[in-house]
């Protein structure tokens, strides 16, 4: 069953989106700034993985297991570190884009309300000089 576009794009309260757009944009501009400019943990220069690294830490017997699990924890860390940058770089874009599709719409709804206010002018010129040629002063 098709969607109706017209029905989905009426429900949208444009009004609330429109006005909260700039603080969207800025939230996630803030939130970029903020993630960008922490540092990934570093990571230890062997990373072991291997299927006791999921041990619990009571199980572990040895140093050596600790220091892999601790490799294994850490490189995972760092994974999710970018993650999480590349993430937030993903929101700071949306929101930038969002942005600018908000500007174009409410640029699009003002040409609009012109268009329309033209339109009604010059119905009721065209229907004024109906009335005037009808009732015999255009001859």
């Amino acid at each position: 069953m098709p969607i109706p576009w017209l029905l989905v794009l009426k429900s949208v309260p444009w009004t609330e989106v429109i006005k909260n757009a700039p603080k969207v944009a800025d939230g996630a501009k803030r939130l970029w700034k903020a993630v960008g400019k922490k540092k990934a943990p570093p990571a230890n220069g062997k990373t072991l993985q291997r299927e006791g690294s999921a041990l619990p830490a009571t199980e572990l017997q040895t140093d050596a297991d600790l220091r892999a699990r601790l490799a294994a924890l850490e490189a995972n860390t760092a994974e999710l570190h970018e993650q999480m940058l590349a993430s937030s770089e993903l929101i700071k874009t949306l929101a930038e884009q969002n942005a600018e599709l908000v500007a174009g719409i409410e640029a699009n709804r003002a040409r609009l309300a012109g268009l329309s206010a033209v339109t009604a002018a010059l119905v009721a010129a065209l229907v004024l000089a109906l009335i005037w040629l009808a009732s015999g002063r255009g001859s």
